[in-house]
């Protein structure tokens, strides 16, 4: 026997050990010893990439939340919000954030997951057992179609309703005004212009204010303006739709500082014009609360962008896990992470021109139709010319 011919028996033979205790380990962690071997492979890799993917999904979502967090922390402080409703607010906008997360979370357990098994030969034991390429990229389809369904359910029903709920609620607090969030017993300054509010209390209901203080310029002059009043509450004018604040039983203090003659005014009622809150109530796009249905059957470019990008998100799942799965090779000595940076720069680049594509569309200067779809197609083809351009550079030798 030559000593080729050996060395091909002596590798089969370590390929052999190497499958059987694979098998072995496998099927111990599984649990279950009448299993095929292929379940139990498809589970291990599965439980390994989804474990990655909750690991990635929860840091991202983190940092996303936290800085949205403080964005509305910032105006509960400035009387935009009330701090009772921001934790409910966060939980409105939750879904639209996990329908973005969650493919970005899915590439990287992938990358994270098959890194780990190059690294540690796993992947090179399972290619010695016989497990190609191919099997490995339906497992991993099994697997991205799970993830695509979840995306697909938040975005085209739960996320429309979180926004929706969203939007409602900043168009209650907008219609708040800033004495209406006032917090008794503590000075708070005027957004509308300079000056300081003051109550001692609020009445039970908390829609009535009591031992009021008001200091700051007068609307018509600079003088200094103090205003102090028994009670006061907000009434909203049928007529005009303005707002008022109304102060019973009080007086007012105008004048100069410095100077004596100031001028002292008793009332029994007394209205001020509240400015509306300079708030945004609305969402970035407003397609974005409007339900799959309404979009259906809307007839506007903005309407049919919003639509399609809602079904292109699980589309985006099944190109990114094409992309995953040949962007995780490598090699042992080289680490797991050698790849991580061109594969993100590489999603990112997917995302931003996916951006792109759908406002061409809102704006009606798409070059060809359905121009986001394009751009799921392009990448489509590039992660495929990946999984296979070994298999051409073979066939050419």
């Amino acid at each position: 026997m030559s000593a080729r011919g050996a060395s091909r028996i002596g590798a089969s033979y370590n390929a052999q050990i190497l499958c059987f205790e694979l098998s072995s380990r496998l099927r111990s962690h599984a649990g279950h010893h009448k299993k095929p071997v292929n379940v139990i492979i498809f589970r291990y890799l599965a439980k390994e990439v989804l474990t990655s993917m909750v690991a990635v999904s929860a840091v991202l979502l983190l940092i996303i939340m936290s800085g949205r967090f403080v964005r509305y922390l910032a105006d509960a402080a400035a009387g935009k919000l009330d701090a009772a409703v921001l934790l409910t607010l966060m939980g409105y906008r939750l879904p639209s954030f996990l329908e973005l997360i969650l493919p970005l979370g899915f590439f990287i357990g992938i990358l994270l997951a098959y890194g780990r098994l190059y690294v540690d030969s796993e992947m090179t034991v399972l290619s010695a057992c016989g497990m190609s390429e191919r099997r490995l990229v339906s497992m991993t389809l099994l697997t991205a179609v799970s993830v695509a369904t979840a995306v697909a359910v938040l975005s085209l029903y739960i996320s429309p309703m979180g926004v929706k709920a969203a939007e409602d609620l900043f168009v209650e607090q907008r219609n708040r005004t800033e004495f209406e969030t006032l917090k008794p017993a503590r000075f708070h300054k005027l957004s509308s212009r300079d000056g300081v509010s003051y109550a001692q209390s609020l009445s039970q209901d908390k829609k009535q204010l009591q031992q009021v203080f008001l200091a700051g310029t007068a609307e018509t002059s600079e003088q200094l303006s103090v205003l102090t009043a028994a009670t006061g509450e907000t009434v909203l004018d049928n007529a005009s739709g303005k707002r008022y604040l109304v102060l019973k039983r009080g007086q007012q203090y105008r004048g100069q500082p410095g100077d004596a003659d100031y001028e002292v005014i008793t009332f029994s009622r007394y209205s001020q014009y509240v400015p509306e809150p300079e708030f945004e109530a609305r969402p970035k796009k407003a397609t974005d609360g409007q339900t799959t249905k309404a979009l259906w059957q809307a007839n506007t470019p903005e309407a049919s962008a919003a639509l399609q990008w809602r079904f292109s998100l699980p589309v985006l799942v099944m190109v990114v896990a094409l992309l995953a799965v040949p962007l995780s090779r490598t090699q042992p000595r080289k680490g797991r992470y050698v790849k991580m940076i061109p594969a993100i720069l590489l999603y990112i680049i997917y995302l931003v021109l996916s951006n792109a594509a759908r406002g061409l569309m809102e704006g009606g200067s798409a070059p060809v139709p359905f121009l986001l779809w394009w751009v799921h197609g392009g990448f489509l083809l590039f992660a495929l010319s990946l999984l296979f351009a070994p298999y051409w550079l073979r066939l050419r030798r």
